[in-house]
């Protein structure tokens, strides 16, 4: 037990969350007000706008495995630093886009920088919270990048319908100088020896992929997949069940339940081992989203918000706690890597086949069944994770009986 529990909330993990923030903000912001731009300004369809969402996607998902094997050999400051740069100069260009083609490039090259930005910032906010507060530190980390979910879309709507797109983008390109320059003020501490010995070593598959953070990141992959009908089709839903008047509610009582949960969760992870936290959250996940798909008005539209904020919340840092313990310490930056790929992977093919349910069935149908592939996470989080601990300990405490 720890008589002095190591400080948490330190400058530089204060700006590591700044940084992460402020990032998030642009993006989420973008996310949501893209489209609207696409239709009225640039004459594009729903298959332009899907395009610019892939293109991002897939640019962030190619990042990722490359992001992590620099993060790991570069050093994290250093990828941070760039990555932030070329967000930022990407950031700027919107206020300069005419055609549709010159938007999927930038789209292309917004993608690269996220995927090396967040990438890089997660290790360093991994490195800066004390070994015995994982959980705890993770936890808020991501709650940064919950609030973004909601105060990027409402700001960035509330400027288009007051002002225009090219307000918006003079307060993005503020969001992303804010968080170039937090994260640029962040102290690092770089693995020296751990950067020179990976350097040296041939290009393999694992140069790019940790092996230890794929079955808990596959499991990431499903909840991910789920969760993608959320962020795409939560307004389209309200409006079809009449619950339109407080669809922009649903994420922001999403919001108050994991910061409300978020000190919670995190505790009981580092203390009582992330089982007790997992379990009883991909449980929630999935009724929430069985009450989503049974909601017939704004009530229990918004009462399942509740219950997934509360389930999808606390799984998310949870995961990524968990891929982070899986990996040897100067492999972290790969560990966050491979997660983030998966989790990009699960959300960008998420959308496009439950895009295809929605259409060919119901919105009902496709959350009935987002709440089935949560469950099947939950049997695929046994199988590859929670099983192969329980041998772990098995083989450990027989070794010391051994030993004794």
């Amino acid at each position: 037990m720890h008589l002095h529990k190591q400080p948490l909330w330190t400058r530089d993990f204060i700006k590591i969350c700044l940084s992460s923030l402020f990032l998030f903000m642009t993006y989420y912001a973008l996310v949501a007000t893209l489209p609207i731009y696409i239709m009225d300004t640039l004459r594009g369809g729903e298959q332009e706008v899907g395009l610019t969402l892939t293109a991002f996607i897939i640019a962030a998902v190619i990042a990722r495995p490359i992001a992590g094997k620099s993060v790991d050999e570069l050093g994290k400051k250093k990828v941070a630093v760039l990555a932030s740069a070329l967000f930022m100069l990407s950031t700027f260009s919107y206020v300069g886009v005419f055609s549709f083609f010159f938007l999927l490039a930038l789209r292309f090259v917004h993608g690269l920088s996220f995927g090396f930005a967040t990438t890089a910032m997660a290790a360093i906010a991994t490195d800066l919270v004390p070994e015995e507060r994982k959980g705890e530190g993770i936890g808020y980390y991501a709650l940064f990048m919950n609030l973004a979910m909601v105060i990027g879309p409402f700001v960035g709507l509330l400027i288009m319908n007051k002002y225009s797109f090219s307000v918006l983008c003079i307060l993005i390109s503020a969001f992303a100088i804010i968080s170039f320059a937090c994260g640029g003020l962040t102290k690092v501490q770089e693995a020296q020896a751990a950067v020179k010995t990976r350097a040296t070593q041939k290009l393999h598959w694992r140069s790019f992929i940790e092996p230890g953070a794929m079955p808990i990141s596959l499991t990431a992959a499903l909840m991910s997949f789920a969760y993608s009908g959320l962020l795409s089709f939560i307004p389209v839903y309200a409006k079809n069940i009449g619950a339109s008047e407080v669809s922009s509610y649903f994420f922001v009582i999403y919001a108050i339940m994991i910061v409300l949960s978020r000190p919670f969760t995190g505790k009981l992870f580092d203390r009582m081992g992330e089982h007790v936290v997992i379990y009883p959250s991909i449980i929630l996940y999935a009724i929430g989203l069985v009450l989503l798909s049974l909601a017939q008005g704004p009530v229990l539209f918004l009462i399942a918000s509740a219950v997934i904020g509360l389930g999808y919340g606390s799984v998310f840092p949870s995961f990524q706690a968990i891929a982070l313990k899986s990996a040897p310490a100067e492999r972290r930056g790969l560990a966050t890597g491979t997660y983030y790929l998966l989790f990009d992977l699960g959300m960008g093919i998420g959308s496009f086949v439950l895009g295809i349910l929605a259409s060919a069935m119901s919105f009902s149908s496709m959350y009935m069944i987002s709440a089935w592939i949560v469950a099947f996470a939950g049997v695929v989080y046994y199988s590859l994770y929670h099983r192969a601990t329980i041998k772990k300990h098995r083989r450990e405490s027989e070794r010391l009986q051994l030993s004794e």
